[in-house]
């Protein structure tokens, strides 16, 4: 990262939800940002900017963040928002590109396979806990709540380390309005959401959206028991602590939570409903490869 109080020049690798709501609440917060994009993403970007929109509001936001369709040069920090089946090509993109790289994304395989592509010293883990949707070119994303102001995206180092870097990281998330924290044991909060995610999103997938899985009483609850099944082969405890409640509270009380998460507006913009079923599927084959490979050194 940058010296104290300088922008920071950035690049936000993927265009997406995420990428595109970062990288604008970035560039409006005086930061050197550049996103990365492909294809009629790219050429949508270069015509109109990042178009933003609060839930289903009618109001569209064009905020001109810079794109590129590779990296050049060097940055201070590299930020990755894609999905897990698409990171090994990222890799071998950024391997000779100079700047730290906090990956934001599904990933529960730990920090190890990433260092041995682009050096152990550049890799930094979190989360983009912001959710949306596409609508044509125009990002929607979740509209402010309570739940929203409390979740924080966490940021940390694989070895659990609150440096100096990532305390500079936070606070430049910070200042752009992003709830950023540190989080010491980053590695465990993503297989956490790891074993939450893939039985979630499979589900979704299964029923033919979140609010269909939510009328069907039976396969929440085969969704409960898979989870906990994740949970209990995980090698350290859940992480947020609140996860254990996956794991203790009784089955039939689970159910009736969920269902009602699966039909309220946070799930609707959380990108349950993907219009990109078949990316969603491969992102979550990954996933769940990497679970059956936690479980497999776990009982070594």
């Amino acid at each position: 990262m940058n010296r104290e109080g300088a922008a920071v020049k950035l690049l936000v690798y993927g265009a997406g939800v995420l990428g595109s709501i970062y990288a604008a609440r970035l560039h409006e917060a005086g930061h050197d940002v550049s996103l990365l994009a492909r294809g009629e993403r790219l050429a949508a970007l270069r015509r109109d900017g990042v178009r933003l929109a609060e839930g289903t509001s009618q109001v569209v936001r064009r905020i001109p963040v810079p794109v590129v369709e590779r990296p050049s040069g060097g940055y201070d920090l590299i930020t990755v928002f894609v999905r897990t089946h698409q990171v090994d090509a990222v890799l071998e993109s950024l391997a000779g590109v100079e700047g730290d790289v906090l990956f934001l994304l599904n990933w529960a395989a730990g920090a190890e396979p990433l260092g041995a592509v682009i050096g152990h010293e550049r890799v930094l883990l979190g989360f983009g806990t912001t959710g949306g949707t596409m609508d044509g070119d125009v990002v929607r994303y979740r509209p402010t709540s309570l739940l929203t102001r409390l979740v924080s995206m966490p940021v940390g180092e694989p070895d659990g380390r609150t440096t100096p870097r990532v305390q500079r990281i936070v606070r430049a998330f910070r200042a752009a309005g992003i709830n950023a924290k540190a989080e010491p044991r980053m590695d465990a909060w993503l297989k956490t959401h790891a074993a939450f995610e893939v039985p979630l999103g499979q589900a979704v997938i299964a029923a033919g959206g979140p609010t269909a899985l939510a009328d069907d009483p039976g396969a929440v609850r085969d969704m409960v028991r898979l989870m906990r099944q994740n949970l209990a082969a995980m090698p350290t405890a859940p992480v947020p602590r609140g996860f254990v409640a996956l794991r203790t509270l009784p089955e039939g009380l689970l159910v009736t939570v969920l269902r009602r998460f699966l039909r309220s507006q946070t799930a609707a913009h959380s990108g349950l409903n993907t219009a990109s079923p078949g990316a969603e599927a491969a992102e979550l084959d990954r996933l769940a490869e990497q679970l059956r490979a936690m479980r497999g050194s776990g009982r070594r």
